[in-house]
């Protein structure tokens, strides 16, 4: 299910929120209805932590991560790192990391198995990034742009680039991520797809401006009709085993 939602006055969601299949950010001091949103969708399966970073409400653009991991940037406080490692579930891996490029959400994009980074990113972070996130890292732009995380938006069903992406980059990006991809929008025509969209293996929440027609995109790429979180779907299995045994 696509759902659409505005942080304040700002559409783009993606700046103030970062979701995975294992936690949600949100940042602090946003109306009480983004929350909600949030929370009817994801809080019966997974923590949505209220944060901010090194002050900051941009937790999205500052922050990446996926089931496996969290990376924040230096300028994170003590205080909370210590937040969010509280809030997050134990096996989590959550690390602050050194990088000139700080605003990590822009330039790293990632799945739980493979991430796209800025061309740039220093040979550490890119090892840090392997580490923590658990997923293999290729050094990639999408559209000419270097700022991955800002010009998609990927999840471990599919993704979403840059709308002036070419077939044949498409192809490319799709052959690394083993996912398909579609060139589109978001929040009526924007080419700033993650800062117009969270997304993880079942949910996704997209900026308010995000027209019908590009929500059935984002539902029909990342399979969400009738998506449900891994864990609801073991869980009813289970339950149907039992009694039928």
């Amino acid at each position: 299910m696509a759902v659409r939602a505005q942080f304040e006055n700002s559409n783009d969601i993606g700046v103030f929120s970062r979701l995975t299949n294992s936690y949600g950010l949100v940042a602090i001091g946003g109306s009480e209805n983004f929350y909600s949103v949030f929370e009817s969708e994801l809080s019966d399966v997974i923590p949505v932590v209220h944060t901010s970073i090194g002050g900051t409400r941009i937790i999205g653009r500052l922050t990446a991560g996926n089931r496996h991991g969290l990376l924040l940037p230096n300028t994170t406080t003590d205080q909370e790192l210590q937040h969010i490692r509280n809030s997050l579930p134990d096996t989590v891996a959550i690390q602050r990391v050194e990088e000139r490029l700080s605003a990590l959400g822009n330039v790293i994009a990632c799945n739980d198995y493979v991430a796209l980074v800025h061309p740039d990113v220093d040979r550490e972070t890119e090892e840090i990034i392997a580490d923590v996130l658990k997923v293999e890292v290729f050094r990639q732009t999408v559209a000419g742009n270097v700022l991955v995380g800002s010009y998609c938006a990927l999840s471990n069903q599919g993704g979403i680039v840059h709308p002036k992406t070419s077939v044949e980059d498409q192809d490319e990006l799709s052959s690394l991520l083993q996912i398909p991809l579609v060139a589109g929008t978001v929040n009526r025509g924007s080419d700033l797809i993650g800062a117009g969209l969270v997304v993880n293996d079942w949910s996704a929440f997209a900026g308010l401006d995000t027209t019908s027609t590009e929500l059935s995109v984002i539902e029909s790429i990342f399979k969400l009709q009738d998506a449900q979180p891994t864990y609801i779907v073991n869980q009813m299995r289970d339950s149907l085993i039992d009694s039928m045994a």
